[in-house]
């Protein structure tokens, strides 16, 4: 009888347990679709609005269709962000818009890559063409907040506050010591010298490559950052490098004294500046619209039987769907080919914002992007990172477009085969046997060293891999194959010295490429059609919510060694042959 109780209240507790949760994702559903339709809806702008741009929030290539991005869920993303496109062409409308008197831009530490802050400052300069004022407020600038503070009229800074400048810098992360005392031996196959991806594995400091190339990019970098701050600011490159260099930036008053700033202020100051800017008395409240709510607005025009398509290839390369912060050969290809086969479509602009991955399925999506440009004009835009596959994948088009802070290139290929042998045996105490039918049979083995014999196949894959790799960048690129050699093995450049050196054509802007697809196919009005469709979100969270859930209590859990987690999770789920970064650029 006990037994019999016993099971009845475990089976109770289990059905209600499941009328929990079952409540909790109808409450989940009910609540996002609602907060979806809710952001379908446009918004009324009145009348003297000062449209107020918050840049701290996730800039990223497309704006999230996610409902529970800002529900208290765990695993849910914190924020939604905003998409570059539908800032880019808010900015732009509010120019044209009498309702907007000005722009409050308030920016502590921005959530995007320097490539994309660049788009956003050169639209916020052609915004001060129509004489409207950009006023920019914070407590606290980063360098990255004031490269996109620098274009307003106004900088004012909090009097206890601080700003940052101080230069670049770059750190990477080595694991061979943490490898070797664990026993775990990271065997490395290779082309291309300038190919550091495997570097943190087998070395405990960069190699002399590795860092002549960091030095490099890392300059250039810089050379932009400051270029820009100086002609907006009207001071000295020499004199803000000097600034810098110095650490003479140390008070808010410094700030005052070396221009850096216009004034020392605090919020309730800024407020009524706003007020007198947008014509609102001091007893009135300033009427203000929220950039997010303000891209709603966005509408498409032109002629709908001329289309431009833009592809978004965003994240690292992979087979299969992936999603959309993650290129997946088959739903990015579909696209393509989609757009190819639609006759309204005049033109492609593939936008590429990936730091690699699999060599495959960047060769899948590679051949796609050379069927259509036989059919139709394809232009590429790469954004903050185009390296690697990420590069393959664009190299067939037409034309490429880039910025000069844009890191690309990274023409190289590698292999890694971890071998847990010493782990296993020594430090664990297991043992593997086993029989096999060939003595190949058992290649990318991970409980053994390679033979000499599986290390001469492999090294002669990944050879033909590059040598493919070389050949469609110079057929793209119109140059020898002994020149991409000559500029590849696994280089690392950045925009600027990429148009020098032919691997890129122009230095412009994502507008500037969808503006160059249309001159080619010889259309002036038309009308953006965007692929592949977002992802639908109730769908996506259904599927990777245990998956968030976990990656959340991880990152709890870990705190700022998360990115270490991530780089050590990468390399033992990395199979195949990969066209990757050569190493995680995180600028300081």
């Amino acid at each position: 009888m006990k037994d019999f109780f016993k099971y009845l209240f475990a089976s109770m507790l289990g059905f209600f347990l499941s009328l929990v949760v079952i409540f909790i994702i109808v409450i989940v559903i009910v609540v996002g679709a609602i907060s979806s339709l809710d952001d379908d809806k446009t918004v009324s702008v009145a009348s003297n609005s000062v449209l107020f741009l918050n840049l701290d929030q996730p800039i990223t290539e497309r704006t999230p269709k996610n409902p529970f991005g800002n529900l208290p869920i765990v695993g849910s993303d914190e924020k939604n962000g905003i998409g570059l496109n539908d800032l880019l062409r808010a900015i732009k409308r509010a120019k044209n818009d009498d309702n907007i008197k000005c722009i409050y831009l308030n920016v502590t530490s921005p959530n995007a890559g320097y490539a994309t802050m660049r788009e956003v400052r050169n639209a916020l300069i052609d915004f001060k063409k129509s004489h409207k004022k950009i006023i920019s407020y914070s407590e606290v600038y980063t360098q990255g907040a004031y490269y996109l503070a620098s274009v307003a009229d106004k900088i004012y800074l909090n009097p206890e506050g601080s700003l940052e400048f101080k230069g670049f810098s770059s750190e990477l992360t080595f694991f061979k010591g943490t490898l070797e005392k664990v026993g775990v031996e990271m065997q490395v196959i290779r082309v291309g010298n300038y190919k550091s991806a495997v570097e943190p594995f087998i070395l405990d400091k960069m190699s002399d490559y590795n860092r002549k190339q960091v030095t490099a990019y890392v300059g250039g970098l810089y050379n932009t950052f400051l270029t820009d701050i100086a002609k907006s600011r009207d001071i000295k490159r020499d004199s803000l490098y000097t600034i810098a260099d110095q650490y003479r930036i140390q008070q808010p008053q410094d700030a005052l004294n070396y221009k850096m700033v216009d004034g020392l202020k605090y919020k309730d100051q800024i407020l009524e500046e706003l007020k007198g800017i947008s014509g609102r008395t001091k007893s009135e409240n300033i009427r203000s619209v929220d950039i997010n709510d303000y891209s709603k607005n966005n509408t498409t025009s032109g002629d709908s039987k001329n289309k431009i398509a833009v592809i978004y290839a965003n994240g690292e390369i992979s087979g299969g769907e992936g999603n959309d912060n993650q290129i997946g050969s088959e739903r990015i290809s579909r696209a393509i080919r989609k757009a190819r086969l639609d006759d309204d479509i005049k033109a492609i602009v593939i936008r590429v914002n990936s730091p690699g991955g699999s060599a495959l399925a960047s060769d899948v999506i590679w051949r796609e992007i050379v069927l259509t440009k036989k059919e139709k004009p394809v232009i590429a835009s790469f954004g903050d990172v185009a390296a690697s596959g990420g590069y393959y994948i664009g190299c067939a088009a037409d034309s490429i477009f880039v910025q000069p802070n844009t890191i690309t290139g990274s023409i190289g290929v590698f292999g890694l085969i971890p071998n847990f042998q010493n782990l296993m045996t020594n430090k664990l105490g297991i043992t593997f046997d086993g029989v096999k039918t060939g003595q190949y049979a058992d290649i990318m083995a991970t409980n053994r060293p390679m033979t000499a014999g599986e290390k001469f196949i492999i090294q002669n894959e990944l050879n033909r891999i590059y040598s493919g790799f070389v050949s469609r960048v110079a057929n793209g690129r119109k140059k020898s194959k002994a020149y991409i050699d000559s500029i590849g093995g696994g280089h690392v450049w950045i925009g600027t010295d990429a148009v020098q050196i032919g691997l890129a054509d122009r230095i412009g802007s994502f507008n500037d490429a969808i503006n160059a697809a249309a001159r080619k196919a010889k259309i002036k009005d038309f009308q953006v059609l965007e692929y592949p469709d977002v992802i639908d979100p109730l769908k996506s969270f259904m599927d990777e919510s245990t998956d968030k859930i976990k990656t959340y209590y991880t990152k709890q859990e870990l705190g700022d060694n998360y990115m270490l987690y991530q780089q050590m999770k990468k390399v033992i789920a990395s199979s195949g042959i990969q066209a990757r970064m050569p190493f995680e650029a995180v600028i300081k």
